[in-house]
């Protein structure tokens, strides 16, 4: 039974700050939001804070918890503005970081840009010392040329340090020495060990993800600090946690020691969001659709849960080019992000062809309509001049909205030069975002082996749902959910996401050949560290759950796939079950199953969690709203009508039961839902939209079957 408490979602994003209030007491959920504040994300945190507590009517002394989510340390490694790091490796691998892989990203590019290494060469140290495959100590650690090679970083200024030594994941006997003389002798300098971070094979992923940590640490160490005594100035007493890339939550402390772990904190939250709405609504494959300022993120939900990856490429050469960015071995939730988002400006190519993003014109100075001294037309300018958007309720009346500049944008920018009206225009630019989010999102999906026909959306963020209409249509799907409270959605993933830990251990072996007393000793460890994480961070220990994978791959193979393991210790025994599960994935992934060849097990992962926290989805904007369900009628654009009258609705005034029937616009402060011609639409018991579309025959893989046969009926 889950204890009543207060407490506060907050995420960070490139344009606007989301803040979601839960109070457990009365039932009730207070949204808030505030445009980021580039220069120093507190300013918008704190602001934000105090406006929604005294909407909700709550002393902030009161508040349980604060739960944050933020994009500082993947866009302090993009901009390439972190600390300044110095490497301390193995004698002969000191070019690891610029050596990578022997796979180039793109085969055919002569002129092949790579990423370049946090750590520049002149900073990277080598000492004597080696540990084979197997953990064996060939030379102890020169202790004396650990020293030299630190005295000599400290000269050259560096602010962090980081170890990382060949096969320290078999075992790290080396690299807990080297920690304890920097502990010793050079305390205050922020250290971290390659074996702390990503225990686990490949040297060039390890070093990497230790550089990597050792360059954001300092920076986040400075906010996370700053933050919580801001907070504390504020007179809050409650817990200040730290939402994990994989959607668990941290301590300050974690998330200090470990901040490369934040890299991708604030979409992860939007995927646990749109998880706890797959469950509501009994949706068994979910596109998590979540589009805000700068970015638009997809994540697939599959039976209530969003998929994980144990890898993540960050400061990407080339933005959507997989191979061209920095490998972490950092557990995430496994989505893309694409550079679409109602901030991503529009421009004419060499050619003479529109494009939009992905540059984005963020918070400062946002889109043309803002009025703080945008220039480009972005794609919020463009659905402003198409009707999307009101002028007049942007963020619910408190920020308006200048049209004239917009028309007049896209005409000097964009129409002219093409020779388009300014309304051809904006309808380009909006279709174009939409296209661009369509073909990435086919090839996410394709790349799972999965068919995007079978899937419902759920759209959420600021500019989400305005854009989800015509997303869906174009990827062929019959129903859209948009929930509540849609434009600050990911920060209510904050308040549901639980505690969670995820430890792993590197040890290959074929699975004929397994020590399986070793394999059992490391998931013991695991567990037990585990617990005392999640201990630490107020969790009960008889409510944790754990889960096991194993990354596994036929003999001879460069690459793994992750494997279920079954529950109890691991022996002879059990090895056909995890044969079995082995070829299921694997065949779930290529279509195929090879027999005869040996099965090798890379890495063997455990993964905690406490329970999730309880939500009642009962919104305080709409207890309070007694108007009309219908505000009024503007003109909207539609690709299948051109300009027409369109009825706008009251978000806060339906009711579940409702129904209607689109072309339709539905205002709330925080967002705009878009409805399309010939679509239905009905309200459901937790005032989600359950958006029906109207898609051509044979769209579908299976026209006969029902849209809705593996969804709760929401009407």
């Amino acid at each position: 039974m889950s204890v009543a408490r207060v407490r506060i979602g907050v995420d960070v994003g490139g344009t606007f700050t989301d803040f979601v209030l839960v109070d457990d007491h009365r039932k009730l959920i207070f949204l808030g939001k505030q445009l980021t504040t580039p220069r120093d994300p507190s300013e918008a945190i704190i602001a934000g804070i105090e406006r929604i507590v005294r909407e909700a009517a709550v002393e902030i002394g009161t508040l349980d918890g604060v739960v944050h989510g933020t994009t500082l340390v993947t866009n302090t490694v993009i901009e390439r503005k972190g600390a300044k790091v110095g490497l301390v490796t193995t004698g002969g691998f000191r070019d690891v970081l610029e050596m990578g892989h022997e796979i180039r990203y793109d085969l055919y590019d002569l002129f092949l840009e790579k990423p370049k290494p946090l750590v520049p060469r002149h900073l990277r140290r080598e000492v004597d010392e080696r540990i084979d495959a197997t953990g064996a100590v060939l030379r102890p650690l020169d202790k004396a040329g650990f020293r030299s090679a630190i005295d000599w970083l400290l000269e050259q200024k560096v602010e962090a340090i980081a170890v990382s030594f060949l096969h320290s994941y078999r075992n790290d006997v080396h690299e807990r020495e080297a920690l304890a003389i920097l502990q010793a002798e050079y305390p205050g300098v922020p250290v971290t060990l390659g074996s702390a971070v990503a225990p686990e094979i490949r040297e060039y992923e390890r070093s990497n993800t230790a550089t990597a940590n050792a360059y954001v640490q300092p920076l986040m160490q400075r906010y996370l600090a700053r933050l919580a005594e801001q907070l504390s100035g504020l007179g809050h007493r409650g817990t200040l946690s730290i939402m994990l890339s994989a959607g668990g939550l941290a301590t300050i402390e974690t998330a200090s020691r470990f901040p490369v772990q934040l890299i991708e904190s604030g979409p992860a939250a939007g995927a646990i969001a749109a998880a706890l709405y797959a469950k509501l609504t009994g949706t068994d494959h979910l596109i998590s659709f979540d589009m805000g300022g700068t970015t638009a993120k997809m994540c697939l939900i599959e039976d209530g849960a969003p998929e994980h990856s144990s890898e993540f490429e960050a400061g990407r050469v080339k933005r959507f080019r997989k191979g061209s960015g920095l490998p972490l071995k950092v557990p995430v939730i496994d989505l893309i992000e694409i550079g679409a988002g109602g901030g991503s400006t529009a421009w004419i190519d060499g050619m003479g062809l529109l494009k939009v993003g992905p540059e984005s014109a963020g918070s400062e100075p946002g889109p043309v309509c803002y009025r703080r001294g945008g220039e480009d037309p972005a794609v919020t300018d463009a659905d402003l001049l198409l009707g999307y958007l009101s002028p007049d309720f942007f963020l619910g009346g408190d920020m308006s909205l200048d049209l004239g500049a917009v028309r007049q944008a896209v005409d000097a920018k964009i129409a002219r030069p093409l020779g388009m009206t300014v309304e051809q225009g904006a309808a380009g630019i909006h279709a174009i975002v939409n296209e661009n989010m369509a073909a990435a999102t086919r090839m996410y999906i394709a790349e799972k082996g999965r068919d995007p026909r079978r899937y419902t959306m759920i759209a959420f963020g600021g500019a989400g749902p305005v854009h989800a209409y015509g997303l869906a249509k174009l990827l062929k799907l019959r129903r859209l959910i948009c929930p509540l409270g849609a434009g600050v959605m990911s920060a209510l993933g904050f308040l549901v996401a639980a505690p969670a830990v995820d430890m792993v251990r590197s040890y290959v072996t074929r699975l004929d050949v397994a020590d399986w007393s070793e394999v059992n000793g490391f998931f013991e460890d695991m567990r037990a560290a585990a617990v005392e994480r999640l201990v630490e961070a107020g969790a009960r220990v008889e409510e944790l759950t754990f889960t096991r994978h194993a990354e596994m791959r036929h003999v001879g193979q460069g690459f793994e796939i992750s494997v279920p393991l079954p529950d109890g210790a691991l022996h002879g025994a059990a090895l056909d079950e995890v044969r079995a599960q082995f070829f299921r994935k694997y065949e779930e992934l290529f279509g195929r199953r090879i027999d005869g060849v040996g099965i090798e097990a890379l890495t063997w992962r455990l993964h905690a969690t406490a329970p999730q926290s309880d939500v009642t989805l009962s919104f305080a904007g709409q207890k309070g709203d007694t108007g009309g369900r219908i505000k009024g009628e503007r003109q909207v654009y539609f690709p299948e009508t051109g300009y027409a009258p369109c009825p706008v609705y009251n978000r806060y005034a339906l009711r579940s039961g409702d129904a209607f029937r689109g072309p339709a616009v539905v205002e709330e402060r925080e967002s705009t839902t878009v409805i399309g011609p010939g679509s239905t639409v009905a309200v459901d018991e937790f005032l989600n939209l359950i958006i029906d579309i109207n898609q051509p025959a044979g769209t579908m893989a299976d026209p006969g079957a029902d849209p809705g046969a593996s969804h709760a009926d929401a009407r």
